[in-house]
């Protein structure tokens, strides 16, 4: 899902951007932020050996289809069990994101989940989310099946009330069948927190991602995730909001959490 490559210089790793990793419209396409912080978990996964147990993106600028990235991975602590890194992105000398994360496992540790899944129809009962604004077919958008489970999605301006609580549940997964939901497929599955947004207002609306922080818990087998997300508020043309991303045996395996700037589509 994210084709990374190790480069010849140690700690450093490649990434071709293609179309299959941007949205935005057809003719001023952009990498998803959350293409983006996969794919820094994607290196700093390989160099240290570890998986990622928190982090933390910041989008600093955009990268075009066919840009070369330069992913390097630098690791300031490296524990018994725990690594602390950083991943910064750049196309030349731009950099594009910076990523700071926590790795590791403890296995011996508790385990126990209180945050609950909410009661919602499951997937095949669920109508498909519908994308309103202009896109390329080929786009990220079309990596992922979503459905509607709550809230009113894709809605035209106007044609929806705002919401009372900011909620909004989307059941997500990947169109490739052969696909795995793991930490990386839920650091893009966290990214579209944004699409949050128009279901709040009530109307097609979305947003540019400031920042997106993930927190790994449980990672079980299942077919669909359930994207739980409420925004916070809207003020100043700024958006906050978090996400819960379950299995679909109520196993919570992540929790994320961004800022946005709102945008309001035609």
């Amino acid at each position: 899902m994210i084709p990374i490559s190790a480069s010849d210089v140690p700690g450093h790793y490649r990434l071709t951007v293609s179309k299959p990793l941007c949205v935005g419209p057809p003719d001023n396409l952009f990498m998803f932020g959350g293409m983006g912080l996969a794919s820094a978990l994607a290196a700093v996964e390989a160099h240290t050996g570890r998986p990622t147990v928190w982090a933390a993106a910041q989008y600093l600028s955009y990268a075009r289809p066919g840009t070369e990235l330069d992913l390097e991975v630098i690791v300031p602590v490296a524990g018994k069990q725990t690594s602390q890194a950083r991943v910064i992105t750049r196309a030349g000398t731009q950099e594009i994101i910076t990523v700071n994360a926590a790795l590791g496992s403890r296995p011996d540790a508790l385990h126990q989940q209180w945050a609950a899944m909410p009661d919602v129809p499951p997937p095949q009962d669920c109508p498909a989310m519908v994308i309103r604004w202009t896109r390329d077919p080929d786009d990220l958008n079309s990596q992922f099946d979503r459905r509607v489970a709550h809230g009113s999605f894709g809605a035209a301006r106007g044609s929806a009330p705002p919401s009372t609580d900011g909620i909004g549940r989307l059941w997500v997964r990947p169109s490739d069948p052969a696909a795995v939901i793991d930490r990386l497929a839920l650091a893009v599955m966290a990214d579209f927190l944004p699409s949050g947004v128009g279901n709040a207002l009530g109307a097609n609306a979305g947003g540019n991602s400031l920042d997106n922080t993930i927190r790994f818990m449980n990672i079980v087998p299942t077919d669909w995730v359930l994207a739980d997300m409420r925004i916070h508020a809207v003020h100043a043309g700024f958006a906050h909001g978090r996400m819960h991303l379950f299995a679909q045996d109520g196993t919570l395996m992540a929790t994320a959490s961004q800022s946005m700037i709102v945008r309001i589509h035609s």
